[in-house]
């Protein structure tokens, strides 16, 4: 494969031949020579292993001009080649061309004797300016001209200049072929231009995508300021490891993990510090925990994944990864072990299937072992998946487990300690094993001889290295304080893990199970609600599954799980933590009895998140059971008892069912005030519930000075930022808001989400809530271009994170409708509207007050479209199950009594309407108070009915009584009181509250 670019004045042609190792340097070189108006060709040096080396030289010079070989160990390694093979090949092909042949070295060691003839300049440990001049002066070109500033995106970086920000793992030495996957993931790259691509590797496991990517940043990393590598099996640590890149990037945020995600997201997005970038999402095979970490913005993301949901997503476009094509396959064999000929390779190379993590394994073998490459092969061909106990995919061949026991076996003899250490490795998960904490470690929580290692750290890194070179094992390091870069963690591919797990009896895998929980328990830092502790437990979860700490008998172990559980519902990880609950009451039961305290707490846990899941059903069924049991043998102030009543509750309040929650929220307050004090936690949790069950009853001012209650104690008691004064903060300003007090509301607020903001993830439920709270707050002041982006930006990230039918996506998506209608486009907010009232009638049922009051929304849409017969039919319907759901004076009821008389008036029924516009204007005045700008419009809509039946005296009166009270709490120019003054029908939005 050749590209070719020519330079403005063309005066000399060079063809510079390199391996795809040295990419960077060839097209930095070419760029150099382009700049005095020079043509360029790059070749890629990687001749047929069966063409004599004198050949494949001799082909070099059928290549226009003169040729430029960048030599390094790779070039010469390539085949392999002999030293004896390239000296006779030089010196047949080069003494007769030597006008023709010129070269650069960038080798790390000495070049063979054979190259003396190519006359290289050596290029190492040398800056641009210096390289430059060694080159011009090799190809007697005149160096007089300095050379040009690097400008745009033309102008490759200088190759011992790397990458302003990297953090990718170590070059594969060992990486062979590939070249045609690697052109089209960087043709794809190109050709996304100033919008930028993203990319996808599939394949099956141990196909070798993610050497792939490797290869791909350290070979095209040139082209970039950042490339980065993100480990995204797992949402959070993958989380983690983006925001690490805020620091790296010296962006001014602080610790938290949202803010630095969100200003790492901008900093993509807007191309500053740096334009040119590249993220690599490494192992992210589900979509949906990994998908909002993609950027915006003109720089390249390249995922590795299983699936083809990338793929399918229409955002992805994706390179399906093969096995080894067979050449491919001899030639790392070859080299890796290079006392095979090319026979044995390619018998080995059928015997795997070509599968490259397998050929890697094998190899390595065949290099360290005298046993003839026939019996080995034969090993293999005759092992089958019963001797070692495991069963697994079609896609991989059968004789992989015989080979990898060959090695284990051999490791066993050789160096028993890390085969040790190994076992333990298999009882973490293989993304990211936490040898760090292992060596952490207090050595009581370890085997004295485990103990033992981890005190050497000589021994210890002896290990560690035996293992990186004979397993499937990676190890990744991280800077210390100590001259070498320490271990931080290791990875090993997941068909290795599972092979080594196959291996294990089951009392070793108990034994090490032990091991790994205690020293999993050890990290716990028992805060789960601590932001400060969040990248903890992100490091922690994944671990908790493949380290048995859900059937550990150990309570400090069942505890870690309890607070990983908690820590995810703070996070609103709801689909994960129920998934974790699932998993812990399936095991739990069958060793703990329904009283234990640890089982009560998981059961509350599981009904929790099947409420925050939108399965209201099950939870109440679940929450309604403990608290039967409990109910028949504890004390009415029991924490058990308590706890559970406080669980019902919340579903209760989800289900629709406020009064009988309020009286449960009640309780709990009344015991947890009496024994604990009225600002103890659980005291102050209750009252919250409390506080929000009252708003749903309809009672907003009684609910806004319990929640001012609240927010000055834990102001006083938890930090300003901590995440439950933040939501108490919340509350607040949304019932300053529902009260009509909307500019002391917008001004909270905003502070408000410039915390939340500061403090917590884009994505946390509760972030996105105040900032959904603060587009209402922006609506009622009139900031309709802000509300609309602000309020669009909330409903797409709760819809990526939760699915366009969970409830939270659901309230949103209702509120976002209504704007619409108003301001924006009426045919969406017509089928939005109608879709969110049909989605709440499937999850709760067509009588719970958010049903119903969304679909009374599609009422107003219609009145909009003037389809007035249908616009009144629901909006009767709306008003007599409204009535029905919450009482006639509630301000729900009031707000469908306000459009349901306005749907009267559309559709001629001018008596009617006045009938039921001053019923509604009574009732909310006793409700909600003379000035609430739901009583005024109540006022002015009876004003304009009585204006219909020309009772314009009255209807005057109460026109000028509503302007002047409009005017003087909202202001003479706000939206509303010019409304009314424009004497437009007033109407009243549904909006469900967050519970």
């Amino acid at each position: 494969m050749a590209d070719k670019s020519k330079g403005a004045e063309s005066h000399e042609h060079f063809t510079i031949s390199y391996a795809g190792f040295n990419r960077p340097w060839a097209t930095w070189i070419a760029h150099q020579l382009e700049q005095l108006g020079h043509e360029t060709t790059l070749l890629r040096w990687d001749p047929p292993l069966r063409m004599p080396l004198a050949e494949a030289l001799r082909n070099l010079l059928q290549a226009p001009g003169r040729v430029l070989l960048v030599l390094d160990d790779w070039y010469f390694s390539l085949g392999p080649r002999s030293d004896a093979e390239w000296t006779e090949a030089l010196h047949e092909v080069v003494p007769a061309h030597v006008d023709r042949f010129s070269a650069v070295s960038v080798a790390t060691r000495a070049l063979p004797a054979t190259a003396a003839p190519l006359r290289p300049v050596d290029l190492r440990d040398l800056d641009s300016r210096e390289a430059r001049r060694r080159i011009l002066r090799r190809l007697d070109i005149e160096a007089s001209a300095e050379p040009a500033a690097p400008s745009g995106t033309a102008a490759p970086r200088f190759p011992n200049d790397p990458p302003s920000v990297w953090n990718v793992p170590r070059r594969n030495v060992r990486f062979t072929g590939r070249d045609a996957i690697l052109e089209e993931l960087h043709a794809r790259f190109e050709r996304g231009g100033r919008s930028g691509a993203r990319v996808a590797l599939r394949g099956i496991s141990g196909v070798g995508k993610s050497q792939i990517a490797n290869e791909y940043s350290h070979r095209f990393g040139n082209d970039y300021d950042i490339v980065w590598w993100v480990g995204a099996r797992f949402r959070a640590p993958a989380r983690e490891q983006f925001a690490q890149l805020a620091p790296r990037l010296e962006l001014p945020v602080g610790q938290e993990l949202g803010e630095r995600i969100r200003a790492v997201h901008e900093a993509l997005r807007t191309g500053t510090p740096y334009k040119r970038w590249l993220l690599i999402l490494d192992s992210a095979d589900d979509m949906e925990q990994i998908e909002d970490l993609l950027p915006e913005g003109n720089g390249h993301v390249l995922i590795t994944t299983l699936t083809q949901d990338w793929a399918a997503s229409g955002n992805v476009t994706e390179i399906e990864v093969l096995p080894f094509r067979r050449p491919e396959s001899v030639a790392y064999v070859r080299r890796r072990a290079q006392r095979l000929n090319d026979a044995e390779a390619d018998q080995l190379a059928d015997a795997v299937q070509d599968l490259p993590l397998l050929l890697a394994q094998t190899a390595a073998w065949l290099d360290a072992n005298a046993m003839p490459a026939k019996d080995y092969i034969s090993m293999i061909r005759r092992g089958e998946a019963s001797q070692i106990g495991i069963r697994i995919s079609s896609d991989y061949p059968m004789g992989f487990q015989t080979s990898w026991s060959i090695t284990l076996n051999t490791l066993q003899e050789n160096n028993p300690e890390a085969v040790e250490l190994l076992h333990l490795f298999a009882l973490f998960s293989p993304d990211a094993i936490p040898v760090r904490l292992m060596q952490a470690a207090h050595p009581s929580d370890l085997p004295d001889h485990l103990a033992a290692l981890a005190g050497d750290p000589i021994r210890w890194h002896t290990a560690l290295r035996r293992l990186s070179e004979s397993t499937a094992v990676r190890l990744d390091y991280v800077e210390s304080s100590d001259a070498e870069p320490a271990v931080d963690r290791v990875s090993m591919h997941r068909l290795y893990h599972s092979f080594l797990v196959s291996t294990l009896t089951e009392d070793r895998r108990d034994a090490l199970s032990t091991i790994a929980c205690t020293l999993l328990a050890g990290a716990d830092p028992r805060r789960p609600i601590d932001t400060r502790e969040w990248t903890r437990y992100a490091e922690l979860i994944p671990h908790l599954e493949t380290a048995g700490a859900l059937d550990s008998p150990d309570p400090v172990v069942r505890q870690l799980v309890l607070n990983c559980i908690e820590y995810m519902r703070v996070r609103g990880e709801n689909r994960a933590a129920l998934r974790l609950c699932e998993q812990a009451v399936t095991r739990w039961r069958t060793r703990l009895g329904p009283d234990d305290r640890d089982m009560l707490i998981l059961i509350h846990d599981h009904a929790n998140m099947l409420r925050r899941s939108g399965r209201y059903l099950e939870a109440e069924a679940v929450g309604r059971a403990v608290l039967d049991q409990l109910a028949e043998t504890r004390a009415d102030d029991d924490p058990d008892l308590l706890r559970a009543k406080n669980g019902l509750g919340g579903t209760l309040v989800s289900l629709g069912r406020y009064d009988e929650a309020h009286g449960m929220f009640k309780e709990c307050v009344q015991a947890y005030t009496s024994t604990l004090g009225a600002d103890a936690p659980r005291a102050l949790q209750d009252r919250g519930n409390l506080a929000v069950v009252t708003s749903l009853l309809g009672r907003y001012k009684e609910s806004l000075e319990l929640h001012r209650d609240i927010l000055l104690i834990r102001e006083r008691l938890l930090t300003p930022r901590h995440h439950l004064t933040l939501r108490s903060g919340m509350f607040y300003a949304w019932m300053l808001r529902l009260l009509g007090r909307y500019d002391e509301a917008t001004s909270r607020q905003e502070l408000n989400v410039r915390a939340h903001r500061n403090t917590m993830d884009r994505y946390t439920p509760q972030t996105l809530f105040a900032e959904h709270n603060l587009a209402l707050c922006m609506r009622r002041k009139g900031d309709l271009l802000g509300a609309e982006s602000l309020m669009r930006s909330v409903v797409e990230r709760f819809v990526q994170r939760q699915g366009p039918n969970h409830p939270d996506s659901l309230l949103v998506q209702a509120d976002f409708a209504t704007f619409n209608r108003e301001h924006g486009n009426l045919e969406q907010a017509r089928e939005s509207a109608a879709g969110v009232a049909e989605q709440y009638a499937k999850l709760v049922g067509p009588q719970h007050p958010y049903a119903v009051g969304t679909a009374g929304n599609v009422a107003l849409a219609l009145w909009e479209y003037g389809e007035r017969d249908e616009a009144l039919r629901i909006a009767e319907q709306a008003l007599g199950d409204m009535r029905a759901a919450v009482g006639p004076s509630h301000p729900w009821a009031l707000g469908a009594g306000l459009n349901a008389g306005g749907a009267r008036s559309l559709a001629g029924d001018e008596e009617g309407a006045a009938e039921l516009s001053r019923a509604v204007l009574e009732s909310a005045r006793t409700t909600l108070g003379e000035t609430h700008p739901l009583t005024l419009s109540c006022k002015a809509a009876l004003a304009a009915d009585l204006r219909t039946l020309r009772r314009g005296q009255e209807a005057s009166k109460l026109e000028h009584e509503a302007l002047q009270q409009l005017s003087d709490t909202l202001g003479a120019q706000h939206p509303h009181t010019l409304s009314i003054r424009r004497r437009e029908r007033p109407y009243w939005d549904f909006e469900p509250l967050p519970t």
